[in-house]
């Protein structure tokens, strides 16, 4: 929202605070949870307003990870953004996050809907940068660092829970990404194997859902990255479909299904049935 803007430029101006930047982003996600709510949405989110980015929002309130300006930005198709980077300086853990408060506030403003919180998957904070974004003195195995990852993400999914949330989405670019043969190319090139990387995200993510309570749902959307309206992943799902969806201990699939970037539905095989449910994005 245009009011969110402007209380941003603002407070990097000095010409607000941050809680009154907060208390904008307040009023916006109220209205927006009451429209919502008129549609007849039983499930509402604040539309990520606090957020510039989905992922390194979240990523730079994790202990052991710091934010940084790198060589170049993500490559869409035809675009790129802004060059941001993330890496592990120090072991990874979830303390008092901030966004558990922003989780709080939600639930505050939903009224008879259920809040949905979105934070991204674990894979993404590896995926990208791989071994040379991981501080090789505070992870020389990365076996650790994989267990530290899914441990970090197992006590972010209980401070959700606790803070009252029932419905929770991890967001997911890797997936789409191990499903394109430029990508999975540009993953040999830097001297990993994409199969075997394929097994241990999904070996952090049952890792991370250990435990989790019964009255809690966790859904993950594989996204083929969109940004202004372009993407980054093509590719059917067929290469990851065996390890995803028979492997992955998740209760919901979202998947993106709009063009024959996406493949066919063979791979939709593997779906456990009475398990998992799966929600096509369909045109």
């Amino acid at each position: 929202p245009d009011a969110i803007k402007q209380a941003r430029q603002q407070l990097a101006a000095g010409a607000i605070d941050a809680q009154q930047l907060r208390q904008i982003e307040n009023e916006a996600i109220r209205d927006l949870v009451q429209q919502q709510c008129e549609c007849g949405l039983h499930v509402v989110t604040d539309g990520e307003f606090r957020r510039a980015w989905w992922h390194f929002d979240f990523f730079d309130g994790l202990q052991g990870v710091e934010r940084y300006d790198s060589e170049k930005g993500i490559q869409f198709n035809g675009v790129q953004t802004k060059a941001h980077g993330v890496r592990v300086t120090g072991k990874l853990a979830f303390g008092d996050h901030p966004m558990l408060e922003d989780f709080r506030y939600l639930k505050s403003v939903s009224g008879s809907a259920q809040p949905k919180m979105t934070i991204p998957s674990p894979s993404v904070l590896h995926f990208r940068g791989g071994r040379k974004d991981i501080d090789a003195t505070v992870y020389p195995d990365l076996a650790d660092y994989f267990d530290d990852l899914a441990t970090t993400w197992r006590d972010a999914i209980r401070a959700f829970y606790d803070a009252g949330c029932r419905y929770l989405q991890l967001d997911d670019t890797v997936w789409a990404y191990l499903c394109s043969d430029e990508q999975r190319q540009q993953v040999r090139d830097r001297g990993e194997d994409p199969d075997e990387l394929a097994r241990i995200y999904a070996h952090v993510l049952n890792k991370a859902l250990e435990g989790k309570p019964e009255d809690l749902t966790v859904g993950l959307h594989v996204c083929r990255g969109n940004f202004r309206s372009t993407w980054i992943a093509e590719g059917g799902y067929e290469p990851v479909a065996e390890v995803l969806f028979g492997g992955v201990n998740i209760d919901a699939f979202f998947l993106e299904y709009d063009n024959d970037r996406s493949g066919d539905f063979a791979p939709l095989r593997y779906i456990r049935p009475g398990h998992q449910q799966v929600v096509l994005g369909l045109i």
